[in-house]
């Protein structure tokens, strides 16, 4: 017996198709059966499995622990709930790997697998190897035992360890996300005055898409903190593993400027240590982050890149631009927006100002959203390569991380290749409006010189 994935659906940083097209029961039961017997051989008997609220979750969680068991693993269900609860199982309990079933931030059409092996993310070359495995057929066969536990309480309870955070005036919008629950609990230990939004599980999406690194989908949570005069809220993506913020002016706190502010607070207990960012974030905040005594590390963007990435550094703080945040000076090192949450609370209670304040004292830069936009799959990495050699023929300043990060007096720009989408993603940064137009000039040139045309908002 033997399988063959949709390539599309062996991606970089997970596995992620469109259900019904890409990705169906059968590719759930081969990735069970090839993950297990992955886990088998390096000595492992058990694998937890969560997923999230979304439609097809429920149908992909069968088939998967059917597969995982026929491959001699025991799975441990933890049921519904958010990425990290997932990540938490699989740091506390007796078991070697686990898999999420989840579609993310992504269309309510889309699902897929985020898997842990052996406490460290399972991407990149691991998920080739797992396609080309079930390509041949190489499983194991067994017959693994099933159980099922409700871990929701516990998970909670690690959120609260520790927490020595004031009273606040907060709102909450899990976007009908897998959080919503653990939201609910969460909310109900903490002090202060909570005002919750949309925390029903749907995987319908009715009021708004589980992203918060779109300021579109924060709307309601603007309009919640401004009308109540809240501290500050708090935005989830669709699996609970990013977190958005509101200040009370209700302006959106960016990832890297979430990143600054807990930098400013972990630096003060750990002078020197190192902070990552993924390559689209501020200059401004590798620049904070030198002078408050840290070390500032620019990375690959990708939940995966930025964890293995803080395991080979001792990293104690890492983020993204998309609200991804890692701790691991109290904490796992993954990503896991709720305690993020939790962590925002008690940094704002222990630098004494708030939210509104810490976001002032930033740098002003005029700068642009993430600027994503479609390319064929085929071109998409191609494009880049071109933009990088003509960068470097002309001598310009550029650092190659993660695509072409290019540094002038007026600023920087960034292009890089979506390892998630058909599609190149771009961002710029300048000392005011001026240079930021020069910038994107430079940017559109380019992008031109290889037949593609930006197109404009």
């Amino acid at each position: 017996m033997t399988h063959l994935f949709h390539p599309s659906l062996l991606r970089e940083y997970d596995m992620r198709g469109v259900v019904g097209e890409t990705l169906g029961a059968e590719d759930a039961y081969a990735v069970g059966r090839t993950f297990g017997t992955l886990i088998g051989r390096a000595g492992g008997s058990a694998v937890a499995v969560g997923r999230d609220g979304r439609l097809s979750s429920p149908m992909l969680e069968t088939a998967l622990v059917r597969g995982l068991a026929d491959s001699g693993v025991d799975v441990l269900r933890i049921g519904l709930g958010p990425t990290p609860m997932l990540y938490f199982a699989e740091a506390e309990r007796e078991v070697m790997g686990g898999i999420q079933i989840t579609g993310s931030h992504n269309p309510r059409d889309h699902n897929g697998f985020k898997l842990v092996f052996q406490h460290r993310p399972f991407f990149g070359e691991d998920i080739q190897q797992l396609g080309g495995q079930a390509a041949a057929g190489d499983w194991r066969a067994g017959s693994g035992r099933v159980d099922t536990v409700d871990l929701l309480d516990a998970y909670v309870a690690r959120l609260m360890r520790g927490f020595d955070g004031g009273a606040f005036r907060i709102g909450w919008d899990t976007g009908n996300g897998a959080a919503g629950p653990a939201v609910e609990k969460l909310t109900q230990l903490l002090p202060g005055e909570h005002h919750l939004l949309f925390t029903d599980i749907d995987g319908n999406f009715p009021h708004h898409h589980p992203d918060p690194s779109e300021e579109r989908n924060l709307a309601d949570l603007k309009a919640l903190v401004l009308r109540n005069r809240l501290h500050f809220g708090l935005a989830f993506d669709g699996d609970g593993d990013r977190i958005g913020v509101v200040d009370g002016q209700g302006r959106a706190i960016w990832g890297d400027q979430l990143l600054s502010i807990f930098a400013q607070d972990v630096l003060k207990d750990h002078p020197g240590a190192a902070v990552i960012a993924d390559v689209k974030a501020s200059q401004t905040l590798f620049d904070q982050v030198e002078a408050w005594g840290g070390v500032p590390l620019m990375w690959k963007t990708g939940h995966s890149q930025i964890k293995s990435r803080m395991k080979e550094t001792g990293s104690l703080l890492a983020g993204e631009m998309t609200g991804h945040v890692f701790f691991a000076d109290d904490y796992y090192g993954f990503d896991d927006g709720l305690y993020a949450a939790v962590r925002l609370i008690r940094t704002v209670s222990r630098l004494g100002r708030s939210v509104a304040q810490l976001r002032d004292a930033m740098p002003v830069m005029a700068n642009t959203p993430e600027l994503r936009f479609p390319v064929e799959e085929s071109r998409k990495f191609a494009v880049v390569d071109e933009v990088l050699a003509r960068l470097r023929a002309a001598g310009a300043a550029v650092d190659d991380t993660d695509g072409a990060r290019v540094r002038t007096a007026d600023g920087w720009w960034l292009l890089r290749a979506s390892n998630t989408q058909n599609a190149l993603v771009a961002r710029a940064e300048a000392k005011d409006a001026s240079a930021l137009d020069r910038l994107i000039a430079m940017l559109d040139s380019h992008l031109a010189e290889s037949g593609v045309i930006r197109p404009r908002s």
